[in-house]
C-alpha cells in the first residue's frame, strides 16, 4: 500500500490507484492519515467530521466507512474478519501501516535529517534535504475535502509543518548550491501566494530574492505586503518584514561595492528600460492639454534642455490616465526608454513609496549592478543624472506627495522630458525647476459625452442624449466616477440609461452611488486618500466646510463656522487648495466639489463630531440671517424689524456701515443665502429658513427676481406651518401673496394675504398688518381697483398711528399720492406726495424720500409740468444711486426719458433710456424689454409717453 495526504488524498495498491469513495470517507483517511502514528478516539472522529452536533446517523456512518475502507484495502477480507491495516484501538480507530509507506512520514523524516545536517553545519546540503522533502507536497493537506473539516487543527497543523521547512529552507539557502537555491525560491513563491499576510514568509522570500539577484523584486514584495497589512489588517511591517527590509536595501548599498565613477559611466551598457503602464485604450477628451504638451515637447527640443510638465488636480481627474496616454503617444520621440515610478503620495494604505526606493528600482533598469550602486541618495541622484546625459529619456512620476518627494529624481541632461502628477500644487517644482503647472479641471460635457460614447458606445449613447447629460452632471463631470458609471453599464447591457441617471439621482447627495470592489474604483477610498494627508486643523476645516450651504464660502463665514480668525485659517485654506480639495473660486471665497463635499459630509456626520457640527451649524445660520438682516436695514430703513434671538457666540454679523456695501453683500452672498434657506428648511430647526426669507423679500422684489421669490417664499412658508410659528406663517404667506401678484396669479395672491391678515391681527401685529393692506393696496391699483386701494390704505394709515410708526405714515401718503395719479386727481397727488417726502426726510429716510420725489416727478408730468417733474426726478435718481437701489435708479431714469420726449426732447430721452436699459441687462431685470421698446419706437418717430415701465415704484417698508 501506499498513502498521500500532503495535497489530494490519494491510496494505491501496488501500481492501481484506489477509488476511496465519497467524501465522509476520503475526510475519515486523511485523518487517519495524519495520525497514522497513534488511534484516533471515536469521539475525535465524530467531532472532526460532523461538529459539535453531529446527526444521530453519524456513529452508524462511520462504522460503513470503516467497513468499506478495510474491504478496499484488503478485497479478500471476510465480513466480520480482523483488518490488518485498519484496526480498532483504545476506543477508536488506527491505520496500522509502514510509515514510509505515507508521505508525511517521508516528509518528516527528510526534516530531521535536514535538522541534523544544519547541525554539523551542513546548511546547503541541509536546503537540498528540505527542497527534497517540499516536492513531496502536491497542494494543501488533504485537499479535496470539506473546507469545514480541512480547517480543523489536524490538518492545518501539519500545514504549518510545510511552512516552517519552507522558513528553514530559505534561511539556508545562502549556502545552497544555484540550483536548490532556485527550487527553495519557486516554492517560497507559490506559498507566499497563498499566505500574503505571513510577514515572516514573506521576509524569507525577500531575502532569498535579494540572494538570488532580484533585489527589485525583493523590495516589489515588501511593498505589496506592507499595502496589504495597512488595508486588510490596518496594521504596520512586523519586525521580521522591517529587517528584510533593511538587508536588502544594505545587500544593495553596502561592501563590497564599487561605485561607478562618471568615467565608468560610460562603459555600463546602455539599457532601454519601457517601463510605461499599459495605455487606457478608451482613453477620451483633454485635447487642450495634450496640445499643450505637444508644445512643451516641441520648445523642449529646441532649447535643448532637460524639461518637466506637472499635472495636478482633484482625486479622480484623471491625472494618471492622461500622463501615460500622452507618453505612450510620445514614447517612440525617448528612444533611449521610458522610466516610470507610482510613487503613491495618497495610496489606501497611507504607505508612501520613498524616493530612494525608486531611485534603486531606476538604476536597475538602466543596468547599474547592485555592487556598483553608491550607498547615499545624493550619490545615486549623481550617478542617476550622469546615466541620462546625452540620452533621451522619458520619466513618468505618478502620484507624487509634494516637490521634496521627487527633487532627486529629476534628471539633469538635455533630451529628458519629466511629468510628474499629484494631488497637491507643486508650487516649488514651478518656482525653482521652471515646470509648467497643468492644472486638470472637470471634464467639458463634450468630452465627458465622448468618454461615454468610448466605453460604452457611441450608439446606445446617441439613443438616450438626455439620460445622458444627466449622468454627466450627476457623476460631477469627474472621469472616474464617468467611467464607474459606464463599467456599471456596460456590465449591464439590459439597464437603459435612463433607469442608471435615475439612480444616480436618487443617491444625489452621497456617495452610495459610487462605490467599487478595489479601493482605487471607490470615490470614498480615492477621496479618502487625500484627507488622511491633512493636519489635524485643515482636516477639521475640510469637514466643517461641507456644512455650508454653497456654492461657495467667504473667509467671514469660514471663520463662523470654525470660531477662528483669518490669520488662523489662512494656512488651513492653503493647505486644503494644495490638495485640491477645495477650489478658490474668486479671490477670497471657496467652493468644493459636489462629491468632495459629500464626502466631507459624511465625515462631519459620524457622531465623534455630532456636537461640533450642530455648534458650526448654529453659528453659520446666525451669522447669514444675522448679516442679512442688518443689510436689509440699511438698505430699506422704513422696513419693520424681525425681533431676533441674538447670535450665539462666534457667530458676529458684518458690520454694514452703508448702502453699498449693503448690496454688495447681498448680490454677493445672495445664492448662499438663498441656499441656507433651502438647507435649513430641510435638515434645520425650520426658525432660520423663515426669518431669513423675510430679510431678503424686499432684496428680492427690487432686484425682480420675481420666481426665485416665489421659491423661496414657498419653502419659508411650509416650514413655518410645519414648526407652528404663527408670526413666520403671517410674515412668509403675506411675502408669498404678493410675489403671486407680481406674476399675475390674483386667486393665489388674495388667499395668501387674506390668511395673513388674520394671522397678524390674531397675535396682535399692527405694523404687519398694516404693511399687508399696503401690499393688498398695491396689488388693487395694478388690477383698475383703485377706490379699493384707497379703502387699504385707509386701514393701514390707521394702523400705523396707532402704533406710532412714523415711516410707515409716510409711505401711505406717497402710495396714496401715486393712487390719486392713477384716478387723473394729480393736484390732490402733489399734495400727498410732499407730504411724504416731508415725512421721510424728518426721519432720516433716503429710499422713501426717492419714491416720493419720482411719485412726485410722475403727477407733475401729468400735469405738463415737465420742467418741474424732470427736478423731482432728478431727486429720486440721486437718492436711488446714493442708496444703491439700481433697479429703482433705472425706473427713474426712464421717467425721466419719458418726460425728456413728452417736452420735445428726443436726444436727452433716448440718452436716459439708453442709461436704464444698461442697468436693466446688467441686474437681469425682466423690465429691460419694454424699454428697448421705447428706443425702437423713438428711432420709428413716436412722441407718444409711454407709461411707466415698471410696477414697482413705492417704497414698501
Amino acid at each position: 500500500m501506499d498513502f498521500r495526504v500532503l495535497g489530494p488524498v490519494r491510496a494505491w495498491r501496488g501500481d492501481t490507484e484506489l477509488d476511496l469513495g465519497p467524501p465522509k470517507r476520503r475526510a475519515l483517511l486523511a485523518l487517519l492519515l495524519v495520525h497514522v502514528d497513534r488511534p484516533v478516539s471515536f469521539g475525535e472522529i465524530l467531532l472532526i467530521l460532523w461538529g459539535e452536533s453531529p446527526p444521530d446517523t453519524a456513529a452508524n456512518a462511520v462504522h460503513q466507512h470503516i467497513g468499506a475502507l478495510r474491504r478496499l484495502f484488503e478485497p479478500g477480507l471476510p465480513a466480520r474478519g480482523t483488518s490488518r491495516w485498519l484496526i480498532r484501538s483504545s476506543g477508536g480507530y488506527r491505520l496500522d501501516v509502514d510509515p514510509h509507506t505515507v508521505d508525511l512520514f517521508r516528509f518528516r523524516g527528510l526534516r530531521q535529517e535536514a535538522a541534523r545536517l544544519a547541525e554539523l553545519d551542513r546548511r546547503g546540503e541541509a536546503a537540498g534535504k528540505l527542497l527534497e522533502a517540499l516536492s513531496l507536497w502536491h497542494g494543501p493537506t488533504a485537499a479535496g475535502i470539506s473546507p469545514e473539516i480541512r480547517s480543523q487543527q489536524s490538518f492545518t497543523a501539519v500545514d504549518g509543518e510545510r511552512l516552517s521547512a519552507l522558513k528553514s529552507a530559505a534561511e539556508w539557502v545562502p549556502a545552497a548550491e544555484p540550483a536548490v537555491a532556485e527550487g527553495v525560491l519557486a516554492a517560497l513563491r507559490q506559498a507566499a501566494l497563498e499566505h500574503p499576510l505571513d510577514e515572516v514568509l514573506q521576509a524569507r522570500l525577500m531575502l532569498v530574492l535579494a540572494a538570488t539577484g532580484h533585489q527589485a523584486e525583493a523590495l516589489e514584495v515588501y511593498r505589496s505586503v506592507r499595502d496589504a497589512l495597512a488595508v486588510d489588517l490596518g496594521l504596520d511591517p512586523g519586525p521580521d518584514l522591517q529587517s528584510a527590509q533593511q538587508q536588502v536595501l544594505r545587500a544593495m548599498t553596502s561592501a563590497p561595492q564599487t561605485p561607478a565613477s562618471p568615467a565608468e559611466v560610460q562603459t555600463l551598457p546602455a539599457l532601454r528600460p519601457a517601463q510605461l503602464p499599459m495605455d487606457l485604450v478608451v482613453f477620451a477628451g483633454r485635447r487642450q492639454e495634450l496640445d499643450l504638451f505637444r508644445t512643451l515637447l516641441s520648445e523642449s527640443a529646441e532649447a535643448r534642455a532637460a524639461s518637466m510638465v506637472t499635472v495636478g488636480g482633484m482625486a479622480g481627474v484623471g491625472k494618471t490616465a492622461l500622463a501615460v496616454h500622452w507618453a505612450h503617444q510620445v514614447a517612440h520621440l525617448f528612444p533611449d526608454g521610458q522610466l516610470y515610478a507610482d510613487l503613491r503620495g495618497f495610496h489606501p494604505s497611507g504607505v508612501v513609496t520613498s524616493p530612494a526606493e525608486v531611485m534603486l528600482r531606476f538604476l536597475d533598469a538602466l543596468g547599474v549592478p547592485p555592487h556598483r550602486v553608491p550607498p547615499s541618495l545624493e550619490a545615486q541622484a549623481a550617478l542617476f543624472r550622469s546615466l541620462l546625459a546625452g540620452r533621451r529619456v522619458l520619466i513618468v512620476l505618478d502620484n507624487v506627495r509634494d516637490s521634496e518627494h521627487v527633487r532627486s529624481l529629476l534628471p539633469g541632461a538635455p533630451g529628458c522630458f519629466t511629468i510628474v502628477t499629484s494631488r497637491h500644487q507643486l508650487y516649488e517644482l514651478v518656482a525653482a525647476q521652471g515646470a509648467t503647472a497643468v492644472t486638470l479641471e472637470l471634464m467639458p460635457h463634450a468630452e465627458a459625452r465622448e468618454l461615454l460614447s468610448r466605453r460604452i458606445g457611441a450608439a446606445r449613447v446617441g439613443l438616450e442624449p438626455r439620460a445622458v447629460a444627466d449622468i454627466i452632471e450627476l457623476s460631477g463631470r469627474l472621469p472616474l466616477i464617468l467611467a464607474m458609471v459606464s463599467a456599471r453599464a456596460a456590465m449591464n447591457r439590459g439597464f437603459s440609461l435612463h433607469s442608471i441617471a435615475e439612480k444616480l439621482c436618487a443617491a444625489h447627495g452621497s456617495l452610495d452611488a459610487f462605490s467599487g470592489e478595489s479601493p482605487g474604483s471607490d470615490a470614498r477610498s480615492v477621496f479618502a486618500w487625500s484627507y488622511r494627508t491633512l493636519t489635524p486643523a485643515a482636516a477639521r476645516l475640510f469637514r466643517l466646510m461641507a456644512l455650508h450651504p454653497g456654492p461657495d464660502c467667504s473667509l467671514a463665514a469660514t471663520a463662523r463656522l470654525t470660531r477662528q480668525t483669518a490669520a488662523q485659517l489662512r494656512p488651513q485654506l492653503s493647505e486644503l487648495l494644495r490638495a485640491h480639495l477645495i477650489v478658490e473660486t474668486v479671490p477670497g471665497r471657496f467652493g468644493c466639489h459636489d462629491l468632495l463635499r459629500a464626502y466631507a459630509g459624511e465625515l462631519a456626520r459620524q457622531p465623534e463630531s455630532a456636537e461640533e457640527t450642530a455648534g458650526a451649524r448654529r453659528r453659520l445660520y446666525d451669522y447669514y440671517l444675522h448679516s442679512a438682516h442688518a443689510a436689509s436695514s440699511v438698505l430699506f430703513p422704513g422696513r419693520e424689524r424681525l425681533e431676533l434671538e441674538p447670535p450665539v457666540v462666534g457667530a458676529d454679523p458684518v458690520t454694514v456701515l452703508d448702502q453699498p456695501a449693503a448690496v454688495a453683500w447681498l448680490d454677493t452672498e445672495q445664492a448662499v443665502l438663498i441656499a441656507a434657506i433651502e438647507q435649513d428648511a430641510r435638515h434645520g430647526s425650520g426658525r432660520h429658513s423663515w426669518q431669513l426669507a423675510t430679510a431678503l423679500e424686499l432684496y428680492l422684489d427690487r432686484i425682480g427676481s420675481w420666481p426665485v421669490q416665489f421659491n423661496v417664499q414657498s419653502t419659508a412658508a411650509q416650514v413655518a406651518e410645519r414648526i407652528g410659528d404663527r408670526h413666520g406663517q403671517a410674515c412668509t404667506l403675506r411675502s408669498l401673496g404678493f410675489v403671486n401678484g407680481r406674476l399675475r396669479r390674483w386667486a393665489e395672491a388674495d388667499l395668501h394675504l387674506n390668511r395673513a391678515l388674520e394671522l397678524f391681527a390674531e397675535i396682535g401685529d399692527r405694523n404687519g398688518g398694516a404693511r399687508t393692506h399696503r401690499l393688498f393696496a398695491f396689488l388693487a391699483n395694478q388690477r383698475g381697483r383703485h377706490h379699493e386701494a384707497l379703502d387699504h390704505y385707509r386701514i393701514a394709515s390707521d394702523l400705523y398711528r396707532s402704533s406710532g410708526w412714523a415711516s410707515g405714515q409716510a409711505s401711505v401718503h406717497n402710495e396714496v399720492g401715486w393712487t390719486h395719479i392713477l384716478l387723473g386727481e394729480y393736484a390732490q397727488a402733489v399734495d400727498r406726495c410732499r407730504q411724504a417726502i416731508e415725512g421721510h426726510r424728518e426721519i432720516g429716510d433716503r429710499n422713501g424720500q426717492a419714491a416720493a420725489w419720482d411719485s412726485l416727478g410722475y403727477a407733475q408730468h401729468h400735469l405738463r409740468e415737465y420742467d418741474d417733474a424732470l427736478s423731482s426726478f432728478e431727486h429720486a435718481a440721486r437718492l436711488y444711486r446714493s442708496t444703491c437701489d439700481r433697479y429703482l435708479e433705472a425706473d427713474t431714469l426712464v421717467h425721466i426719458g419719458d418726460t425728456q420726449l413728452a417736452a420735445g426732447r428726443d436726444a436727452p430721452a433716448a440718452q436716459a433710456w439708453r442709461q436704464a436699459l444698461k442697468i436693466l441687462d446688467e441686474i437681469g431685470h425682466p423690465d429691460a424689454d419694454p424699454v428697448r421698446d421705447k428706443l425702437h419706437s423713438l428711432g420709428a418717430g413716436s412722441g407718444a409717453v409711454a407709461e411707466r415701465s415698471s410696477e414697482l415704484r413705492h417704497n414698501f417698508g
